[in-house]
């Protein structure tokens, strides 16, 4: 993507490229109208927010201590890592994300791409605006390796339970875990806004057991509160630097999850998930640590599962049930949120049409077949390949790492650009944070070698997929565009040489001027014109909704011929057809049976012109090639469309 690109790669909706489809960023199901009181919208955001962060107990602290760079099991070690571990939730999720980046919200939308979007539009372009763009895909691509790791790692770290509580059951933990994901999968073409009502109140539950078993453990070693100091993390750095850096590539684990926070801004307001935060999550999660921790220092073998065994003996099994529903409830939170960030993808231009499809008159309730088939994929051979969750953590850190240092690149634009807070305030800050995520993104760097480089190749992957998408359209358009005429001109001329047959045809076109090439083939090859003649637009904003009045707007060219524009938010869906029944600025009220849609359909031809490589060329091709139908992305009547195919080089 070029510097010059980034500011057109989101605007217009492209009908023979990438047209637009209803976009609800991740995990934001595109509504801002929050229903139900503060009390139930926290509850809510519970299952749908934190189960990602929430579940960390189930391997963060054991793995710390018996991962890839094992520490020793001392007093020094234990309360360096939960002072660590609670320190970092203070610094990055909630000073950070909870009482900072929430207030960057676009029109109440959060997400790297839905800040991209407000950064566009609020600051003028710069030098810097290509590199920052490119960012905040990484920071997307590097999502979808977080989607495809959760489920696994989550839900193997809670059925693992399962070996610890009867060791003969070892070998049935792959198998189950593989049954439990391929079920979670298979369910989504169905919907799941009936099983999204359990998602706030089961997780509270498991809120609530997992602060009271932690609260227990502390009371039989009541000095381990002590750990929350500061000194304990600079301590253990003093006295073992090396080892303890090494330990930061799990300890981050504690942490995972702390950017859907803002992601999620959307669905739940910021007020909600904030409360959820600070009253709930922040405190659980401080007990359970805190409780592995006393637990720990007195039975070092309890570092086979310090989460699993912090139960007694007559709770084991509840627990077991409980914390798996957490993860499941995590993983379909995680899946839902890959849903809803290829939606908003392929609104700002960064993806192709794919068939999406509405499970619930709710809105954001979605399911895209193509990224369900591929995340269940990878989630499985996931699974299949590392076995267990501690050898799936080393690829977890990486892609949580990675987006959480981007985000500060994206933070800094917002606060020194578009807030213009003072240097001496916003400077130490974002020190602070670089700091932090710098040194845990390296630590977790030295893990490559065990697993780190899956979400690296995965991210590399997909970076590739946006960029070759977006770069490729920008090159398509301007090939199209050289040597059009003006519609004006073209409207005078073709009056007066073809013939008028009643009715009204639609032409779709990718941008507002010019002459949209299926016209072009339409009056070469048939030689006549509609009564009316309508060239269409579908316009996407760098806003998650617009308003009905801003919906349309119109230029009448004379002799029967409109040029409508259609604008969209990211977070919208575009139903032509729909918005068409609203228009009355074009002569007499559209009917669908009196109406024909044109879209052109490019076939491309990879050649030598200077743009992109050869293989990205045909990269891009294969990507147009598989593209979801146009008739279909923009829910036109299937029998009422004609496609006129075309040639053309880039």
């Amino acid at each position: 993507m070029s510097e010059a690109e980034p500011q057109d790669a989101g605007k217009q909706a492209d009908a023979t490229a990438s047209p637009a489809v209803a976009a609800p960023a991740a995990g934001q199901h595109g509504s801002h109208d929050h229903h139900g009181g503060p009390l139930k919208l926290a509850i809510g955001a519970l299952g749908v927010v934190f189960g990602d962060i929430g579940t960390s107990p189930l391997y963060a602290m054991r793995d710390t201590f018996a991962g890839h760079h094992p520490l020793p099991l001392d007093r020094l070690h234990v309360f360096g890592i939960v002072s660590l571990m609670f320190w970092s939730m203070m610094v990055i999720v909630t000073l950070k994300y909870v009482t900072i980046i929430m207030r960057a919200d676009n029109k109440g939308e959060g997400g790297s791409l839905a800040l991209l979007a407000l950064i566009n539009k609020n600051v003028p372009e710069r030098k810097w605006s290509g590199g920052i763009v490119l960012l905040g895909v990484f920071a997307t691509a590097l999502f979808y390796g977080d989607s495809m790791i959760t489920p696994a790692v989550s839900v193997l770290g809670a059925i693992e339970g399962l070996s610890v509580y009867a060791p003969r059951l070892e070998h049935a933990v792959v198998p189950l875990v593989v049954g439990i994901l391929v079920g979670l999968f298979m369910i989504q073409s169905r919907g799941t806004s009936k099983v999204a009502t359990l998602f706030g109140p089961v997780t509270l539950l498991y809120f609530v057991v997992i602060a009271v078993l932690g609260i227990v453990s502390i009371a039989a070693m009541p000095d381990v509160v002590q750990a929350l100091s500061p000194h304990h993390a600079v301590a253990m750095f003093i006295a073992d630097p090396f080892r303890g850096f090494l330990a930061m590539g799990a300890a981050v684990l504690a942490v995972t999850g702390a950017e859907a926070l803002y992601a999620d801004m959307g669905h739940f307001g910021r007020n909600p998930i904030r409360v959820s935060w600070l009253a709930v999550v922040l405190p659980a999660l401080v007990f359970n640590y805190l409780g592995q921790a006393s637990l720990l220092l007195r039975d070092a073998s309890a570092l086979q599962s310090p989460f699993y065994l912090l139960a007694p003996q007559w709770f084991q099994w509840p627990l077991l049930i409980i914390a798996s529903m957490a993860a499941i409830i995590a993983s379909q939170a995680v899946i839902s949120g890959a849903f809803s960030v290829t939606q908003q993808a392929i609104q700002l231009g960064f993806m192709p049409r794919m068939t999406i499809k509405h499970t619930s008159l709710q809105a954001g309730q979605i399911y895209i077949p193509v990224i369900n088939f591929g995340l269940m994929i990878a989630v499985i051979l996931l699974v299949l390949v590392f076995q267990r969750s501690s050898n799936l953590t080393a690829a977890y850190g990486i892609a949580v790492t990675g987006a959480m240092l981007i985000d500060n690149f994206l933070l800094a634009v917002v606060l020194l650009q578009m807030w213009r807070w003072k240097p001496w305030l916003a400077l130490p800050l974002l020190l602070l944070f670089f700091a932090l995520d710098t040194a845990y993104l390296s630590a977790n760097l030295t893990k490559i070698p065990d697993g780190g480089w899956v979400p690296l190749a995965m991210g590399l992957a997909i970076f590739t997929l946006l960029t070759t998408w977006s770069k490729g359209r920008a090159l398509m358009r301007q090939n199209m565009a050289e040597g059009t005429i003006p519609m004006e001109v073209f409207a005078k001329s073709a009056h007066s040489s073809a013939a008028r047959v009643p009715g009204t045809a639609v032409f779709m076109a990718s941008t507002n001027h010019g002459v949209p090439s299926a016209l072009l083939h339409n009056i070469k090859h048939n030689k006549v014109l509609h009564e009316r003649v309508v060239i269409l637009t579908v316009a996407i904003q760098d806003v998650p909704q617009v308003d009905e009045v801003d919906r349309r707007s119109v230029i009448d060219l004379g002799n029967g011929f409109y040029r409508l524009t259609l604008n969209y938010g990211f977070l919208e869906e575009t139903d032509v057809p729909a918005a068409l029944k609203l228009v009355t600025m074009c002569g007499e009220p559209f009917e669908m049976m009196k109406t024909s849609f044109f879209l052109s359909r490019q076939t491309l031809l990879p050649s030598a012109k200077p743009g992109m490589a050869i293989w990205r060329e045909k990269l891009f091709a294969w990507m147009l090639r598989n593209a979801a139908s146009a008739m279909e992305f923009f829910r036109l009547p299937t029998n009422r469309v004609v496609e006129l195919g075309s040639q053309l080089e880039i």
